[in-house]
C-alpha cells in the first residue's frame, strides 16, 4: 500500500481519549449542570484532595490556568521591581511573561544540550553575573521540567539553598512525572502545574493548580485566586486576581484522573517504541537519572535545520503530525529583548533549528509509531 494511502496519524488525539472516557465523563458534567454552583463547586474541592493525594503534597489549590498558577505564587512571595527571577532560556513564553508583569526580571539561562533541562553550572554563572552587576536582588529560579521529565531539582534545591533563593517548579508539561520514586509536586517550595487540554492530564479549557507543602503559602494562594478576599467574599486583605478552576473543568479532570496513570504508562511504552526505532537515526531524548518522564512531548534532535525541516516535510506528506517545540529561544523574541542582558546562551540558541516533536499520546497505535519512526527514518537516511 501506497503511503499515502494511510489513515492519518494525528499529534494529538483528544476525540479518542473522549470516546474513552466514556458515560463517566457525562455523568461528572451532567451533576455539574444539576446543581448549578459552576464557581467552586464541591468538584473543586474534590479535585485538590485528589489531585494532591495523587502526587503526595500537603496541599493542592486549582486556578484558572497554569500561567495564573506561576503568577500567584510569584505574588505570593511579594516578587516584583528589583527582584531578578532565573529561569531557563528554552520554554514556553508563560514561564518568562510572569515575572516581567510583576515587575521583576527574568535571567534566562542556558539549559542542557540533552536533556533541555536547565544547566546547573549556567544558572550559577548567571546567579554570579547578576550579583556582581549589583542592580538585581536575586530572588528566585523557576526550573521547568520540559517535555515531561524532571529537571534536576537535588542541584537545583542546593544552589537555592546556598543563595536564598525561592524555588518554584513549573511543571505544566509534566505532572504525573517521578523523581526519585516521587512524583513531582513537593520537589520545589512551590510546584505549578497546567491543565491545558494538550497537556497530559488537560482538561476541556485552560486550568491550572498550585502544590505546596506550606500550611501559610495554601491559604496565601487561595486568597489571591478570588480577588485577595479574607474570611467573607467582601473582606479584601489584599490585591489579588480572578483566578479560580471553574467547575465544569474539575468535573472534566476528576473523569479523566481515574484512567490517568494508565495514560502515562502508555506514553512510556511509545516513547521506548521511537527509543528502539530510532537510536543512532537521530538523536533521541536522554533521561534525566531516576526520573519517570510523563511524555507531554517526544523531541528528537536532527544534525541541522536542512535536515529537520526535510523531515518535517517527509512527515506532513505521510500525513503524521509533528510539531517544533520551541523555534526561537526566549531571550532571542522581540518581547523580552529589552530586558535580557546580553548574555550568549548558545545551547538554547541552537536547539530552536534541530528540534522536532513526534506524536505522543495514549491512543496511538504501536503501528502508528513505528509508521512515524519509519518514516523519519527514511527522510534522515534519503
Amino acid at each position: 500500500m501506497d503511503a499515502v494511502n494511510f489513515p492519518p496519524v494525528p499529534f494529538l488525539d483528544l476525540k479518542a481519549q473522549q470516546a474513552r472516557l466514556g458515560p463517566g465523563l457525562r455523568q461528572r458534567l451532567d451533576t455539574v449542570l444539576a446543581h448549578g454552583q459552576y464557581i467552586l463547586g464541591p468538584e473543586v474541592a474534590e479535585l485538590e484532595a485528589k489531585l494532591a493525594t495523587f502526587c503526595g503534597a500537603k496541599h493542592c489549590v486549582t486556578v484558572s490556568s497554569g500561567t495564573d498558577a506561576l503568577q500567584i505564587a510569584l505574588m505570593a512571595e511579594g516578587i516584583g521591581r528589583g527582584d531578578a527571577v532565573f529561569l531557563p532560556a528554552f520554554t514556553y513564553t508563560a514561564t518568562a511573561e510572569v515575572p516581567l508583569l510583576l515587575g521583576a526580571t527574568p535571567v534566562f539561562v542556558d539549559v542542557d544540550p540533552r536533556t533541555f533541562q536547565i544547566d546547573l553550572n549556567s544558572l550559577k554563572a548567571r546567579i554570579a553575573q547578576v550579583k556582581q552587576h549589583g542592580e538585581l536582588r536575586c530572588r528566585a529560579v523557576i526550573g521547568v521540567d520540559l517535555f515531561g521529565q524532571p529537571a534536576d531539582w537535588a542541584g537545583l534545591r542546593a544552589i537555592a539553598a546556598a543563595e536564598g533563593l525561592f524555588t518554584l517548579d513549573d511543571c505544566a508539561q509534566s505532572f504525573g512525572a517521578a523523581q526519585d520514586g516521587e512524583r513531582l509536586g513537593k520537589a520545589a517550595d512551590a510546584t505549578a502545574t497546567s491543565f491545558f487540554p494538550s497537556k497530559p492530564l488537560g482538561a476541556y479549557g485552560d486550568g491550572g493548580a498550585l502544590f505546596t507543602e506550606s500550611d501559610e503559602r495554601a491559604a496565601l494562594y487561595r486568597s489571591l485566586r478570588t480577588h485577595g478576599e479574607g474570611t467573607t467574599r467582601y473582606e479584601v486583605l489584599r490585591i489579588g486576581m480572578n483566578g479560580r478552576l471553574d467547575t465544569m473543568q474539575a468535573a472534566v479532570l476528576l473523569a479523566k484522573l481515574e484512567m490517568f496513570e494508565g495514560e502515562i504508562a502508555r506514553r512510556e511504552e511509545i516513547a521506548r517504541i521511537y527509543d528502539a526505532e530510532l537510536t543512532g537515526v537521530v538523536e533521541t531524548p536522554a533521561r534525566v537519572a531516576g526520573t519517570q518522564s510523563a511524555w507531554a512531548v517526544y523531541s528528537v534532535l536532527l544534525p541541522n535545520a536542512a535536515m529537520r525541516d526535510a523531515a518535517r516535510a517527509a512527515l506532513q506528506a505521510a500525513s503524521i503530525g509533528n510539531a517544533v517545540y520551541y523555534p526561537r529561544a526566549l531571550h532571542q523574541q522581540p518581547a523580552y529583548a529589552a530586558c535580557h542582558d546580553g548574555a550568549a546562551l548558545p545551547v538554547a540558541e541552537s536547539l530552536g533549528a534541530r528540534i522536532l516533536a513526534l506524536p505522543i499520546h495514549p491512543d496511538l497505535t504501536d503501528e502508528q509509531a513505528k509508521r512515524t519512526a519509519a518514516t523519519l527514518r527514511a527522510a534522515v537516511s534519503g
